[in-house]
């Protein structure tokens, strides 16, 4: 357990790559667009990956967990409904905040029940409900924009702490509050356990079912606070809100170092992963690549890591059988 605890938190050569890439692509996008080197366009990137950042930290948890959720682009956006309903009906924005991270967390507690207590893989049952929640988004918008929503909420989130704005100092003490968890709590060696071997931790006396349920929940209230930060900053909420969240959060995270497999997280790396992809996806934008070729980039560097992770095993394991011999 001590050596599982220690791989999440040391910094090792996949962190040190991703800052790399990361400033290898600033300069490359620097030259190819004149647009790309500007305090406007690095406070664009960051804007941007606001909400990603949340995600991607409650989706580090779940696949650290063995689990996945496909549906948190629509959890988001029925979050994003319920602050854009609480704003439009006067509520007041301190409140309203409020609204996004305690509708995902019912959502999470939701998708917990179906996957933990039904006994679905979390893929399908994700998969599932994704289809279940999109059709929720439609009928609740009616097929229109939920749009002009009045400032207050823009207004309250857009201050600054100490020269800081409010969104990185929540960032901050959300990525605090995980590393105190997952470090200083026993349900990060619990969560680490699951994820190399739930029946093995099932018998080593860890409560499974208790901790697989808290994990989608704090998933879905991090979704959902991504979710405030979403109709502050745009102050609509579209149809189509987080349709490649899921995509983006997934890739981000295992581009970070965190398995796919369960087992291992990082969370410097989630951070540099998410970066990374924020990067490349506003520099293409800038360099003239049409948007839609976007999920097309963030798939491909999804296959790419995970191939290498699998011949990277395989070499591993090729080597041990040597060394027996």
């Amino acid at each position: 357990m001590r050596q599982l605890r220690n791989g999440v938190f040391s910094l090792n050569g996949r962190e040190w790559s991703l800052l790399v890439a990361c400033i290898l692509a600033i300069i490359v996008f620097s030259v190819a667009s004149p647009y790309y080197a500007t305090s406007g366009n690095a406070g664009t990137v960051l804007r941007n990956s606001i909400e990603l950042l949340l995600v991607g930290l409650g989706m580090m948890l779940l696949l650290a967990m063995g689990g996945i959720d496909v549906s948190v682009g629509v959890v988001m956006g029925l979050a994003a409904i319920g602050v854009g309903r609480a704003l439009g009906a006067g509520v007041d924005p301190v409140l309203t905040a409020f609204v996004g991270p305690l509708t995902g967390a019912l959502l999470g507690l939701l998708t917990a029940a179906v996957i933990v207590l039904g006994r679905v893989p979390a893929i399908v049952g994700t998969l599932g409900l994704l289809g279940v929640y999109r059709t929720a988004i439609f009928v609740l918008l009616g097929g229109q924009w939920l749009s002009g929503l009045p400032t207050g909420l823009t207004l309250l989130l857009g201050t600054t702490i100490l020269g800081l704005p409010v969104a990185a100092w929540v960032i901050a003490l959300a990525y605090l509050a995980v590393w105190i968890a997952l470090r200083r709590t026993p349900f990060g060696l619990h969560l680490l356990a699951i994820g190399n071997s739930e029946e093995k931790a099932r018998l080593s006396g860890i409560p499974v079912v208790k901790i697989r349920f808290a994990t989608f929940i704090v998933s879905g209230a991090l979704t959902g606070l991504a979710a405030t930060f979403y109709v502050a900053n745009y102050r609509n909420v579209e149809m189509t809100v987080g349709s490649t969240l899921a995509l983006d959060a997934i890739a981000a995270v295992v581009l970070g170092g965190t398995s796919i497999l369960g087992g291992r997280c990082s969370l410097v790396g989630t951070v540099l992963g998410v970066l990374l992809l924020r990067i490349l996806q506003n520099g293409l934008l800038l360099t003239g690549v049409p948007s839609l070729w976007q999920p097309v980039v963030t798939g491909s560097l999804l296959i790419g890591v995970l191939g290498f992770e699998v011949l990277s095993n395989r070499l591993s394991l090729s080597r041990l059988g040597w060394a027996s011999k």
